[in-house]
């Protein structure tokens, strides 16, 4: 049970991004684009019920996260998120009422190959409830720095591949940040009750840097084309997740001869989510170039 009850709250929070996600792209695709950073865009979202239920989803998935989050490591968690991306293309090729072509078959199935040949091969451990003020003075501050840096960049760049990069890597590491977070927040709520957790700093931070993912992603969805935001979104995610659980947690990997397979594997999950980013944008569901009338490659979206 070590392993299992963590896996399998990260693979439920991991279906229900990935629906929140598909929801969330259309609804982004309704509402005027935005060519610099609008938080009026969450204004004009507030109006669409696509974006709302997408939204109800995420909570869903932010308590399954938690959840995992409580009972095993970030190194385990955080990478099984990985699987948001071919999810999502299910199930958004189920609501188009559109098969997937071999290709993208082969793109899923190497994913979900690669994520569970790499994660076994690298076995996870380590479950430390606490972590010194230090390590997170310098991890915020850190992370904070990138952040801005890249979201600055991005925003001096027209809409395009640059612009979608950028900010689906700064979306990547507030998505990790608050993962890091929560995990310390769920172990004060489940070792000193509910007031301590109300009263931690943590909670409101991961609170804060949630918010700021959710931002940051909506710009990134409408910054560019998938193939560049959504492989930063993904593959940023878990590798800054993987960063923090090494270095905040004191989690561990297997190394010496286990690092072949474990190489291979994210050999094989790269590949994949590239194939999968570039079919999506391909595919027209989530470039940057949607007019304010809410069309987007001879498509309308539902609204």
């Amino acid at each position: 049970m070590g392993v299992l009850l963590p896996t399998v709250f990260a693979l439920c929070a991991a279906t229900a991004n990935a629906l929140a996600t598909v929801l969330q792209r259309r609804a982004t695709l309704t509402v005027p684009q935005a060519q610099g950073f609008r938080p009026g865009m969450i204004l004009d979202l507030l109006r669409r019920p696509l974006w709302l239920a997408g939204i109800l989803t995420v909570i869903v998935a932010g308590v399954a996260q938690a959840a995992a989050l409580a009972t095993g490591p970030l190194a385990l968690v955080q990478p099984l998120f990985i699987l948001e991306l071919p999810l999502a293309l299910l199930f958004g090729s189920f609501a188009d009422r559109q098969g997937l072509p071999g290709r993208q078959w082969a793109a899923v199935a190497a994913v979900v190959a690669g994520l569970g040949l790499a994660m076994i091969a690298a076995s996870p451990e380590g479950n430390r409830t606490r972590v010194p003020i230090d390590r997170w003075v310098f991890t915020l501050a850190g992370c904070a720095v990138v952040v801005v840096l890249l979201t600055a960049y991005a925003l001096r760049k027209p809409p395009g591949p640059a612009r979608a990069g950028c900010l689906g890597l700064a979306t990547a590491i507030c998505y990790a940040l608050t993962a890091a977070l929560m995990k310390t927040s769920m172990h004060i709520l489940d070792e000193e009750g509910v007031g301590a957790f109300f009263t931690a700093w943590q909670t409101y931070a991961f609170a804060a840097c949630g918010v700021c993912a959710l931002l940051l992603l909506e710009h990134a969805l409408q910054g560019g084309p998938l193939v560049a935001s959504q492989p930063a979104l993904t593959l940023g995610d878990a590798a800054v997740s993987l960063t923090l659980g090494l270095l905040l947690y004191e989690e561990h990997l297997r190394g010496h001869w286990w690092l072949v397979p474990e190489a291979i594997g994210v050999a094989l999950v790269v590949t994949g989510v590239l194939v999968l980013a570039r079919a999506e944008s391909d595919a027209g569901t989530g470039t940057a170039t949607a007019p304010a009338d809410g069309k987007a490659a001879g498509k309308t979206p539902p609204a």
